[in-house]
């Protein structure tokens, strides 16, 4: 079975009394008559914050905001008719209504809008996603659902890429920091990185991330919480396949604890992306030379 990718960023929005804006699925959709929270996919390039705001403005004719980042899901359809499984990477804000007027977008994936307590959402059919938000039952969807392959491409164009990664500010407790250093033959070779790396299919990102920590510095890891989601574009980013590619990077950044460190030791394949992997003080981590996305989630700047 042919193997897809695709990313999402959804919205939590709520209204005065604390009841949430969920969208019913139209026939235009692949699951029709399910409720979600709004949004949908991130087009390339374009930062998953964008992509939520620009995704409530056409489906529900709200102007919003985002605000944190509240959760990161994965999840798959089976496509039997077409052979194919879409894996979804979902991320979903908090926004906050700034203007327009409630409206569905019955053309496109909405054809009907609703606020909703959660004992009221349970009486709707609900993704599996928007009912784990929620913090109700995730119940099976029908049968004959999802229907139509999600829209885009099905094969992105040769020279252009998007991944979706998730990466750790990885601390043990006497407070030191674990980073990688990117190997030769790859973007950003020779400064330090974030721990972690793309998820596989089928991979939510937390259970990602805990598995590149042992590939990268085998290290054993648990997630604390969700910190931020980075956006990366490079339009001519020169890595192993040799050629320039326009590269679009979404990553979620989790805070990690390892309980009881060891010595870091790269323990992936040789070739891989990681050089070295060492831990280091927090007096130390100022003089390195880092990613940004590194520079950024420990206070310092890039050099």
């Amino acid at each position: 079975m042919e193997e897809r990718r695709r990313i999402g960023a959804y919205g939590v929005l709520r209204d005065e009394s604390g009841r949430v804006l969920l969208a019913r699925g139209s026939d235009a959709c692949p699951y029709p008559g399910v409720w979600q929270l709004p949004g949908g996919g991130i087009e390339h390039a374009e930062h998953p914050a964008r992509a939520v705001e620009r995704e409530f403005a056409e489906e529900t004719g709200l102007v919003v905001a985002a605000g944190a980042i509240r959760a990161a899901v994965a999840d798959v359809a089976v496509f039997p008719a077409d052979g194919v499984a879409v894996h979804t990477d979902r991320l979903v804000f908090e926004v906050e209504a700034r203007g327009g007027g409630l409206r569905p977008e019955p053309a496109g994936g909405s054809d009907e809008l609703g606020w909703f307590t959660p004992d009221e959402a349970t009486a709707v059919p609900l993704m599996p996603f928007t009912a784990e938000l929620l913090g109700l039952p995730v119940s099976p969807l029908p049968a004959d659902l999802p229907r139509a392959l999600p829209p885009g491409p099905a094969v992105p164009p040769a020279d252009r890429r998007q991944r979706f990664a998730a990466y750790g500010l990885v601390t043990d407790p006497a407070e030191r920091v674990l980073l990688t250093m990117i190997a030769d033959g790859y973007p950003g070779a020779g400064k330090w990185h974030l721990p972690g790396g793309g998820t596989d299919h089928g991979e939510q990102p937390a259970t990602g991330l805990l598995r590149e920590l042992v590939e990268e510095a085998g290290q054993l890891g648990r997630v604390v919480d969700l910190m931020a989601v980075d956006n990366l574009h490079n339009p001519a980013a020169l890595g192993p396949e040799g050629r320039p590619l326009d590269w679009h990077g979404v990553r979620v950044i989790y805070r990690v604890r390892v309980d009881v460190p060891t010595e870091a030791v790269v323990t992936e394949l040789a070739g891989g992306s990681t050089a070295r992997a060492a831990w280091f003080a927090p007096e130390q981590v100022g003089g390195l030379r880092m990613t940004d996305v590194a520079a950024r989630a420990t206070g310092h700047r890039g050099r």
